[in-house]
C-alpha cells in the first residue's frame, strides 16, 4: 500500500487550510503525480475581526521513490509498506501558522482579562513563526475504511511542543462517483497550544494582562465528493468542519471556536 492521496490536499504550507479534491489514482514507484485544481472555496479564519482565506487554486505535487516521498509538503521515508499498512518518517511544516499575518492593525474590543471589563485597543493578530516537525505516521485500510495515526514533534526550536493525530475516513465508489467522509481529532501540547494562541502583554498591548493556554484536542469532520468526467479531469467538492480546543477558543485574539472550509472547482491531473 502507497501513502498516495486521492485529493487534492489541504497544503500545510499554502493553507493547509487550501481545500481541493480530486478522484483516487494509485501511485506507482518513482512515480510523479501532479495535478491542479481551479474553482472557488474559503476556508474562515478564527481571529478575533481576521479576514477569510480564499481559495482560487490548488494544486497536488508529490513524488514515490521506493522508499523516499514527497508529498505536498511532506518529505519521508517508508520502513513498513504492505497491502494493509504503511508506515514512515516524515518531516512536515506545522499548519496552525497559516491563520496569523493575514490581517491589518484593526481597533477591536479585547477581552483580555478574561472578566466583565472590555477594552477598545489597536490590536494586530501577534505573528507566529512556520514550525518544522519530526514524527511517524502510520496508514492501514480495507474494507472497512482508512484509519491514519501520526505524532509530530518541533525540531525547529519554534514552539517546543508535539501533536498527536487520528483520522478515520470510509471511500464509496460507484462508477465516476467518488464519495468518502471522514472525522478526526488532534491533541495539541501546551507549548504548542501556546505558542501559536497564548498572548504576551506585549502583544495585548496592555502590560497587566496576557494568556497562556494549555494543551487541548481539535476535532474535525470532513466530506468530499468528486466525479471523473474523464481519465484526467474531475469535478468535486469537498466541507471541511473544524472545532478549536477550548484552550484555543477561550484566548482572548479568537473570536470563533470553530473553522470552517469548502472548495468547489474542476481539477486536472498531468501525465499518466
Amino acid at each position: 500500500m502507497t501513502r498516495a492521496t486521492t485529493w487534492l490536499a489541504m497544503l500545510a504550507f499554502l493553507a493547509q487550510p487550501c481545500l481541493a479534491a480530486e478522484a483516487p489514482v494509485e501511485a506507482t514507484k518513482s512515480n510523479w503525480r501532479l495535478g491542479a485544481a481551479l474553482g472557488y472555496g474559503i476556508r474562515s479564519n478564527p481571529l478575533v475581526q481576521s479576514d477569510d482565506i480564499p481559495i482560487v487554486v490548488d494544486l497536488d505535487i508529490a513524488w514515490f521513490g521506493e522508499r523516499w516521498f514527497f508529498d505536498n509538503g511532506d518529505l519521508g521515508l517508508t520502513f513498513a509498506d504492505n497491502d494493509t499498512l504503511t508506515a514512515s518518517v516524515i518531516a512536515r511544516v506545522n499548519s496552525d501558522r497559516v491563520f496569523f499575518g493575514k490581517t491589518e492593525t484593526r481597533y477591536v474590543n479585547l477581552d483580555l482579562a478574561g472578566g466583565p471589563l472590555a477594552e477598545t485597543v489597536e490590536f494586530k493578530p501577534p505573528d507566529r513563526d512556520y514550525a518544522i516537525e519530526l514524527g511517524v505516521e502510520a496508514l492501514a485500510d480495507g474494507s472497512w475504511g482508512a484509519l491514519q495515526l501520526s505524532a509530530f514533534h518541533d525540531v525547529s526550536g519554534t514552539h517546543g511542543g508535539y501533536e498527536l493525530y487520528a483520522n478515520y475516513s470510509f471511500g464509496w465508489r460507484q462508477q465516476r462517483l467518488y464519495i468518502e467522509p471522514s472525522l478526526g481529532l488532534s491533541y495539541k501540547s501546551a507549548d504548542l497550544n501556546d505558542y501559536y494562541w497564548g498572548v504576551t502583554p506585549d502583544e495585548a498591548g496592555l502590560v497587566a494582562f496576557g494568556y497562556e493556554a494549555d494543551a487541548g484536542i481539535n476535532w474535525h469532520a470532513r466530506f468530499m465528493v468528486g466525479y471523473q468526467l474523464d481519465k484526467r479531469w474531475a469535478v468535486s467538492l469537498v466541507t471541511e468542519y473544524e472545532r478549536l480546543n477550548d484552550e484555543a477558543a477561550a484566548s482572548p485574539i479568537v473570536e470563533s471556536d470553530s473553522v470552517l472550509g469548502w472548495f468547489a472547482g474542476l481539477s486536472y491531473r498531468f501525465g499518466r
